[in-house]
């Protein structure tokens, strides 16, 4: 057989609030490793609260790639991200070091490894009807619109998640065809990495809904809504820009719009969060090259820090004869 010469490159995933950040540090102490976030919402400058953004002297010390490129008004696709990480991969890999990508955002992972289909530009005409469309009548029911033009994106899709919603019915408007169906018949090349796949997946939700529940509470005192009312203030900033439908930023806009109480909105942006966390479990579970650990396992580290040096060490191809 032989011999595999891509390099290496790690993905450590999880659900929200699992622990991920802290992990991809203490790993960065311990190899040759340079990190990579993959999250929609870091990419955002000025949405540092709600998105759980490191602190500045964490990204000092640990300096994390595509954190900070983009502006709120900006809109960033699984597409963009791919054409960012790529080339900083090998960047990396050929300074003899190991990329470490650390995120949430499953769609991101899933286009940069197994390539994205052929699909249309979007076209701001049609992405303003549906937004205007949406406005009047909601979200759960553009979805029920999808379920009867593309079952199969449906069944993928949460009722609430608004830009895919958008995305997958701006295809269907601009091609005529469903997106399942483009994306059946997308490119599926060979990744150019030999790939570790981490997946932090606790067995126990209830201690993870119990860690969301606190750090949104640590988010409302440290300044959440302040954050959210400097961003209203900025010219070009409207609800349904993709920055502004990330969880928590979302409700808490709802909020200053004066639509619910500080309870409901409270209730709303942890409940969100919940369903973050439910849908990035359940795509993590699908994944099955993936090696799940226990985040609340006292032997996290080292458990991690094992695997990590038994793939590195099996990395290293023998030198030829």
């Amino acid at each position: 057989m032989p011999l595999d010469t891509r390099p290496l490159a790690i993905f450590l995933m999880g659900p929200t609030a699992s622990g991920k950040t802290a992990l991809a540090c203490e790993l960065s102490d311990r190899f040759e490793l340079d990190l990579l976030s993959v999250d929609s919402a870091l990419v955002y400058r000025g949405m540092n609260i709600g998105s759980a953004k490191p602190d500045a002297e964490s990204l000092l010390r640990y300096p994390h790639a595509l954190v900070d490129i983009r502006e709120p008004e900006q809109v960033y696709s699984a597409a963009d991200f791919c054409a960012d990480a790529r080339p900083l991969m090998q960047r990396i890999s050929g300074q003899g070091r190991v990329p470490l990508l650390v995120g949430g955002t499953s769609l991101y992972f899933r286009a940069l490894q197994q390539g994205l289909s052929e699909l249309p530009e979007a076209d701001p005409a049609t992405r303003e009807r549906l937004a205007a469309e949406a406005r009047r009548i909601g979200w759960p029911a553009m979805h029920a619109q999808l379920a009867r033009r593309d079952p199969v994106a449906a069944r993928r899709i949460g009722c609430h998640d608004a830009q895919r919603l958008q995305r997958a019915l701006e295809v269907i408007e601009l091609t005529g065809r469903p997106l399942s169906e483009l994306q059946r018949h997308g490119a599926n090349r060979i990744f150019p990495w030999r790939v570790l796949k981490l997946a932090l997946l606790p067995p126990d939700r209830a201690l993870l809904h119990e860690r969301i529940a606190q750090r949104f509470d640590a988010m409302l005192a440290a300044g959440l809504l302040d954050e959210v009312r400097t961003l209203r203030k900025r010219s070009g900033i409207h609800a349904e820009l993709p920055a502004i439908r990330a969880v928590g930023y979302r409700q808490a806009w709802e909020y200053l719009e004066g639509q619910s109480t500080p309870a409901q909105f409270r209730d709303r942006a942890i409940f969100a969060t919940r369903q973050l966390a439910k849908r990035q479990i359940t795509w993590l579970r699908s994944d099955h090259g993936a090696r799940l650990f226990d985040p609340d396992d006292a032997g996290l580290v080292a458990r991690v820090e094992g695997a990590v040096r038994l793939f590195l060490h099996a990395g290293e191809q023998p030198p030829p004869r």
